[in-house]
């Protein structure tokens, strides 16, 4: 971004983002981010989303592989994706960030309407991409913020804006993942529809032969496309986004370790808290006080994928 560009986005940012953790917008599904000091590498499962850090600098990690996320690049998620994060920041110069949720249905309709140009595949299942921030992308971005410091101006003009971020990552370097995503006929979107069926109902038992017969594919195939695209089994998957939700649960609802265990599906506490700390490193009473001090302290919100 251009400095006199980047400086007016930091500002707008600094007013919609005055306090550490996430702060929800006047738009559904635009959520700001700050952190005032480094944040050591951590698990995190987002939701499939546009992340645009414009101060500061995110990295995800995921096997061997590292996505920078900063005010040079920024981050596509097309499916919920679990992954470990670190953040560079500091009280004079903080992490400042806008997360704008996919939804699916605009996306859907965005990837009909365009043209057949537009709708290669991805050579590989691709559930994360970083990118180049261009200059169209950082244009509509401060047009957005700048729409967001007006409740009028955000619900008038805010939803065309996401609409015209969403076109642009659809027709860039990572739009065809997103397509991928969408196209129930490819293993790739067969697998988001997985993900977002075990998202919906993650408290419950998952038979994995069901998700695969759904997903029109034999269950060794399922195995195999689903690691492809999430790094993970199946019951792997479904552990993480059990002890995330829990995380969330303990650290926004204020729930006990064992209610929080019960609602997300474990039968044994005592297993529960076995594998807890051995993902996270520390027990969830100690894990969730210290998330409640540092950045993960997000305002109560339904969703349907964990964000922590």
């Amino acid at each position: 971004m251009s400095d006199p560009r980047q400086q007016r986005i930091v500002g707008l940012l600094e007013a919609l983002a005055p306090c550490e953790g996430y702060t929800l917008s006047v738009l559904d599904g635009v959520r700001f981010m700050r952190a005032n000091a480094p944040i050591a590498r951590v698990p995190v499962l987002y939701e499939p989303s546009i992340v645009i850090v414009c101060q500061g600098r995110k990295r995800g990690f995921l096997d061997d592989a590292v996505y920078v996320y900063d005010p040079q690049h920024y981050l596509v998620l097309s499916v919920p994706l679990p992954f470990e994060s670190d953040t560079l920041a500091s009280r004079e110069e903080p992490m400042l960030a806008v997360a704008i949720s996919i939804d699916l249905k605009l996306a859907a309709e965005l990837v009909l309407a365009l043209d057949a140009r537009h709708r290669q595949q991805p050579s590989a299942a691709a559930g994360i991409c970083s990118t180049p921030l261009n200059d169209e992308m950082s244009d509509a971005l401060l047009r957005l913020l700048t729409a967001l410091s007006s409740r009028d101006e955000a619900l008038i003009l805010g939803p065309g804006i996401v609409r015209e971020l969403l076109y642009r990552v659809l027709t860039g370097p990572q739009g065809a993942a997103v397509h991928a995503a969408l196209n129930q006929q490819s293993h790739f979107g067969r697998i988001g529809k997985a993900l977002r069926r075990i998202h919906a109902s993650y408290d419950r038992p998952v038979d994995v032969a069901t998700l695969a017969r759904d997903a029109g594919m034999s269950v060794a195939a399922f195995h195999a496309h689903f690691k492809a695209v999430t790094r993970s089994t199946p019951i792997q998957y479904l552990k993480t986004t059990r002890l995330h939700k829990a995380r969330l649960l303990m650290v926004q609802d204020g729930v006990s370790a064992a209610t929080a265990s019960h609602l997300v599906g474990y039968e044994s506490s005592s297993q529960f808290s076995r594998e807890f700390k051995r993902f996270f490193g520390r027990t969830p009473a100690t894990e969730a006080a210290v998330m409640k001090n540092a950045l993960i302290q997000l305002p109560a919100q339904p969703t349907a994928y964990v964000t922590v």
